[in-house]
C-alpha cells in the first residue's frame, strides 16, 4: 500500500468534512413555539462532552441554544478515554462538576444505570412545555429506545448519534463476476469465495481480524442467527446453536476470503485495504464512509456500494452502537439541562451531524427527510443504507459492564478460530473465563 493513501487514525475519517458554516444548513426548522425556551433563562450549565467530530459539532453551534433559551453553557469536551474516567470518578463521588454527560452506550450504559448516575427524563419528555412536539418515541431507531430506557423503562438519555454496520462492496469486482449484492449470509459466503483469487491479490472479504476489535464482527452475525450475547434472562448465551454457527460464519470468511494477516487487522486496516480496490466486500460501520469517496485517499471512488446487512437463517438485523446525552441525578438545573439534552438531538443538530459527516443521528424523521438529505456530502446509497439499517437495528454488544473484558476474552478465541481453532471449543473456553467476570460486575 502507498504511502499517499490513507492511513487512518481513530475517527479521522470525519475529520476532514468540509465547514459546516460555509455550507449552511438545508432542512432547517424553527424551534417550536409550544415549548417555553427562556423559561430558564439566567441559568448556567455545566456540560461534559467527548471530543469528537459530534462534541465539535455541539461546541460549534452552543451559541444558538444559548440565544433560543437565555442559559449560559461552559461546556468542556475532553478525548473518549479521558472523558470516560473523568465522569466515572466524579459520578461516583456522587458530586459530579457537571449537569449535562455525553455518554457511549455500548460500554457506560448499565454502568451508568447501575450506579443511579443518570435522571429520569421521562416526565419531561411528556411535557409539551419542555419538549417539541416532533420528538416523539416513534421517530428513534429501536435500537435507540432499547439504548436510552433503564431496565424499568425509564427514560435515561436522550438517543444522539448512531453507528450500524453496513456491507461496503465494490461494485467493479462484483460485475466483473457477474455477482450481485448478497441477500443472505449464504450468498455472502459464495459470493466472498468466488471473488478471492489470491494469486491476484484480490480477496472477497475482510472486516477486523484483532482480538477486542473483532468481537463485534462475530456478536453481528449471531443476530441473523437469532442470537444474542445474552439470553433474556441476562445468562451468558455464548455457547448456544446460533453463537457457534456465527462463529463459523466468521472462521470461514476470515480464512478462505481474506486477505493474508487479517488476524492483525482493525477497522483502519480493513479499511485501508478495501480503499485499494482490492477488497470485494468489507463490514463495519456506516460511520467509515467519508474517506471512500475521497480521492485523496481512495482508489474506488465511485465505486462502492453501500449495502444493508444480508439476511441470516434466521433474522436480519443491523448490528448497532452509539452514544447519547443525558442529565446527571445530581444536578440542580434538570429541566435547563433537559432543554439543552433536547436541542443536541434536534432536526436541525441531527442534520447538520449528518451534512458533515460528523455522526448519524438515531431519528428517522432527519434521514428521511429530502431537503436534508440534499446537503449530505455521501452518495444518496449511503443514506438509503442508514434508513433500512435503522428498520432493522439491533444492539450489537451486550449491555453489560465489563463490555471490555468480553471483547477481550471472546475476541482471543476469534482470532484462534482464523488460525484454524475449533469454533465451538474456542467458545467453550472463552465462556468459561468471562463468566466469573460477568458474575462480579453484578454483584
Amino acid at each position: 500500500m502507498t504511502s499517499s493513501f490513507f492511513t487512518p487514525t481513530r475517527r479521522s475519517f470525519l475529520a476532514g468534512s468540509a465547514a459546516l458554516g460555509a455550507a449552511g444548513l438545508i432542512g432547517s426548522r424553527p424551534a417550536s413555539a409550544a415549548v417555553d425556551w427562556k423559561r430558564f433563562a439566567g441559568t448556567t450549565l455545566e456540560v461534559n462532552l467527548v471530543k469528537s467530530p459530534r462534541g465539535e459539532t455541539i461546541l460549534k453551534y452552543i451559541s444558538e441554544f444559548e440565544a433560543l433559551t437565555g442559559i449560559k453553557v461552559n461546556a468542556e469536551a475532553t478525548p473518549e478515554q479521558q472523558q470516560r474516567q473523568k465522569t466515572t470518578i466524579e459520578l461516583s463521588s456522587g458530586r459530579p462538576s457537571f449537569d449535562v454527560v455525553h455518554l457511549s452506550y455500548h460500554v457506560q450504559k448499565r454502568q451508568f444505570e447501575k450506579g443511579g448516575w443518570l435522571a429520569d427524563l421521562s416526565g419531561y419528555f411528556k411535557d409539551p412545555s419542555l419538549t417539541d412536539p416532533s420528538l416523539v418515541e416513534g421517530d428513534f431507531a429501536e435500537a435507540a429506545l432499547k439504548f436510552a430506557k433503564d431496565p424499568d423503562g425509564k427514560l435515561r438519555t436522550l438517543p444522539f448519534s448512531v453507528d450500524y454496520w453496513i456491507v461496503y462492496w465494490n461494485n467493479e469486482l462484483f460485475e466483473k463476476k457477474g455477482l450481485k449484492y448478497p441477500t443472505t449470509f449464504d450468498e455472502m459466503v459464495t459470493a466472498a469465495e468466488a471473488l478471492t483469487d489470491k494469486s491476484a491479490g484480490t480477496y472477497g472479504f475482510v472486516a477486523r481480524g484483532l482480538k477486542n476489535a473483532n468481537t463485534p464482527v462475530w456478536t453481528s452475525f449471531m443476530l441473523g442467527y437469532g442470537a444474542t450475547p445474552l439470553d433474556a434472562s441476562g445468562k451468558l448465551n455464548t455457547t448456544s446453536e446460533g453463537a457457534v454457527e456465527a462463529a463459523k460464519l466468521y472462521q470461514r470468511l476470515m480464512s478462505k476470503s481474506a486477505p493474508v494477516g487479517v488476524s492483525g487487522f482493525n477497522w483502519a486496516e480493513a479499511q485501508s485495504a478495501f480503499l485499494q480496490g482490492k477488497i470485494g466486500m468489507w463490514f463495519d460501520g456506516v460511520g467509515f464512509a467519508p474517506p471512500i469517496e475521497d480521492p485523496q485517499k481512495s482508489r474506488v471512488v465511485g465505486k462502492v456500494g453501500y449495502g444493508v446487512m444480508p439476511a441470516g437463517p434466521k433474522a436480519q438485523a443491523a448490528a448497532t452502537t452509539g452514544d447519547g446525552i443525558g442529565v446527571t441525578a445530581a444536578s440542580k438545573n434538570k429541566e435547563a439541562a433537559y432543554l439543552f439534552c433536547q436541542w443536541v438531538i434536534s432536526h436541525d443538530m441531527g442534520a447538520r451531524l449528518l451534512q458533515a459527516g460528523a455522526g448519524v443521528p438515531f431519528r428517522q424523521s432527519i434521514l428521511e427527510d429530502a431537503k436534508v438529505r440534499e446537503g449530505v456530502k455521501m452518495p444518496p446509497a449511503w443514506v438509503d443504507a442508514v434508513v433500512a439499517s435503522g428498520k432493522i437495528s439491533q444492539l450489537a454488544l451486550p449491555v453489560i459492564i465489563p463490555v471490555t473484558e468480553f471483547r477481550d476474552i471472546y475476541g482471543v478465541g476469534l482470532t484462534n478460530m482464523i488460525g484454524g481453532a475449533d469454533p465451538a471449543k474456542e467458545l467453550e473456553s472463552a465462556t468459561a473465563q468471562f463468566e466469573p467476570v460477568l458474575a462480579r460486575s453484578e454483584g
